[in-house]
């Protein structure tokens, strides 16, 4: 139907007779001459309908002056070079004069224009409509380049492109899963994948040695702006190798598909960094270095204070008391000094205190704080100068159990360098290691793992492990760029003997072990060789490429927050005829008071 793109039309065609199909983005009617911004995939051309002498002119004009907004249309002309050049589009030093105009199908009114800042509720009800725009059409495309140069690396190094099930077996973290009733077996069920975790694993002991897929994830929980139900990752793993082989191969690949899909040049060599350190020094796991702001410790300097809060936690085992200095932060007002005290309570602050520091040289007559009345003169000067605190800065303190006091602390650190524009517009990626291998769960009376049951711990044999469960560190890993865990792994169990024990402490009795892993447990016993891999978010990195917080903005279809599809209307009921087909008979909802 055509034989060009709008938005490849250039000088090089002058001269010559085009076809393009496309949407009129915006079509002006002057008076006996009317203009249409044509637009497709590639992006947008200027027609032009003029008065001439030609035969059926008056027709192409009469057409053109019925063109309505997003109206489908066939149009055949002559490209010539515009008189008023438009730098802002890559077809703005030439038009297209038309010779034909066909409507192939005529819009009706639209639920929203092109051009205006939509809700997201409208524009997920009619997505369609959203994904015709050129800002959208920028991000799917980036995304579609991104998965196009990961799959050319991964391909000319041997990795071998191998799928696997969709419908499997429930996990440990079983709420989490999407069940499907078997049909076909009465009472059971499969579960969607929330990773092809084990069957990479059992790849590799069947000596396919370097793996990857683009795989569909589903996992049942809470939605945000970097989480959906269904999504998608880069799974890869390998056979023989160490940390730091999996490590420099795949830094190499992300380093060369930035430099690939969005010309961005990452560091030589990613630093790295401990878990330990990084929750000491940023509160986080997946720190955002483009910030330089760092917590600092102060437990020690107020032991001896009058200030209970302080001294009860920094003579707890488990306590934290950290201060963070925000440069410039004296000039906050007092509601917002309590607006980062509401923020700090969404991560689990009882409280923030807070001192103004206005002249460092004066000690307490340079300080303005509610606390400084608890703190005598020498501890005091000792914060000012753990801190390096200044004329004009603001401390912010925290004090609790060691990761709640981290993670208020770290989403401060956060917001205020977001508030205060101390975000450095730069990239940043690291490595973060030696994660803990397990983290205690109160409520259930258990050690859970902070990776996943698969991962290896640096213990050399599974009675170190037992003897250290509460401090043992696992072979896990996890790549951080700009804040954001981008791909996360480990070297995995590749014993029996030491997967059994890992069970064994996360609380998984023999029996059960047997009957949901007994396939992995005898595979191991085979000649499992020693393996390891990682996973990477392609919507996380998709959405970081292409400049946006959301990852909705680059997934076509993509669920609410309230995991809903606007524009299918999914979840929906169904029928009791087609439930009785899969053994499944729905409860009625408990009525609410």
């Amino acid at each position: 139907m055509r034989t060009h793109f709008c938005g490849l039309i250039d000088e090089s065609l002058i001269g010559q007779t085009v076809t393009l199909c496309g949407w009129a983005d915006v079509a002006r009617n002057l008076g006996g001459l009317c203009f249409i911004d044509l637009r497709d995939h590639e992006g947008i051309v200027q027609i032009v309908a003029e008065p001439s002498d030609a035969a059926g002119n008056a027709e192409v004009i009469a057409a053109a002056a019925h063109v309505g907004y997003e109206d489908c249309l066939r149009i055949t002309g002559t490209v010539r070079a515009r008189q008023s050049v438009n730098d802002k589009i890559r077809t703005g030093r030439v038009e297209v004069v038309a010779e034909t105009i066909e409507l192939l199908n005529k819009a009706e009114p639209l639920p929203f224009h092109a051009h205006e800042n939509a809700g997201e509720d409208i524009r997920l009800k009619y997505r369609y409509l959203d994904l015709r725009t050129p800002n959208m059409q920028r991000m799917m495309r980036t995304r579609i380049k991104l998965v196009q140069a990961l799959r050319r690396w991964l391909d000319a190094r041997g990795f071998q492109d191998i799928e696997t099930p969709i419908l499997t077996k429930a996990t440990p973290e079983g709420a989490r899963d999407f069940l499907v009733p078997a049909r076909m077996h009465p009472g059971e069920f499969y579960a969607l994948p929330q990773s092809p975790q084990l069957f990479k694993q059992i790849l590799m002991m069947a000596g396919f040695d370097r793996y990857y897929q683009i795989a569909r994830c589903f996992r049942d929980e809470a939605l945000r702006a970097d989480r959906q139900l269904e999504f998608t990752q880069l799974d890869m793993e390998f056979a023989w190798v160490s940390e730091r082989d999996v490590q420099d191969a795949v830094e190499t690949m992300i380093r060369e598909v930035f430099r690939d899909v969005i010309g961005v040049e990452l560091d030589a060599q990613f630093p790295r960094m401990t878990y330990a350190e990084a929750m000491r020094r940023y509160g986080s796991d997946k720190p955002d270095l483009r910030i330089a702001l760092e917590l600092v410790d102060v437990a020690e300097l107020v032991k001896g204070s009058e200030f209970k809060v302080f001294t009860d936690w920094a003579h707890h085992a488990d306590g934290r008391v950290a201060a963070l200095r925000v440069p410039g932060g004296a000039a906050l007002s007092r509601k917002q000094i309590d607006d980062l005290a509401a923020h700090a309570a969404k991560f689990g602050a009882k409280g923030l205190a807070w001192m103004k520091v206005e002249d460092a040289g004066k000690g307490r007559e340079g300080v303005n704080s509610p606390i400084a009345k608890f703190l005598d003169d020498a501890t005091l000067q000792a914060i000012l100068a753990a801190t390096q605190a200044g004329g004009g800065d603001l401390l912010l303190f925290g004090a609790a159990d060691y990761k709640t006091a981290s993670d208020f602390m770290g989403a401060l650190r956060l917001k205020v360098a977001r508030d205060l524009g101390l975000v450095e517009n730069a990239w940043k990626p690291l490595w973060v290691t030696d994660f803990p291998m397990f983290e205690w769960d109160a409520e259930e009376g258990r050690y859970v793992a902070l990776h996943h049951p698969f991962t290896a711990p640096a213990a050399d044999d599974e009675a170190e492990l037992r003897a250290n469960a509460r401090t043992a560190v696992s072979r896990g890993y996890d790549m951080v760029l700009n804040g954001n865990e981008i791909g996360g792994g480990s070297i995995r169990i590749h014993r029996s003997s030491m997967q059994s024990a890992v069970f064994e402490l996360l609380g998984i009795g023999a029996e059960e072990a047997e009957a949901k892993f007994g396939f992995l447990l005898e595979a191991l016993r085979y000649g499992a060789p020693p393996h390891g891999g990682i996973a990477f978010g392609i919507d996380r990195i998709a959405a970081l490429m292409a400049g946006t917080e959301s990852i909705r903005d680059v997934i076509a279809f993509p669920k609410t927050t309230t995991a809903q599809c606007l524009m299918t209307g999914a979840p929906s009921a169904v029928p009791d005829k087609q439930l009785a087909e899969v053994h499944i008979q729905v409860r009625p909802q408990p009525a609410k008071d």
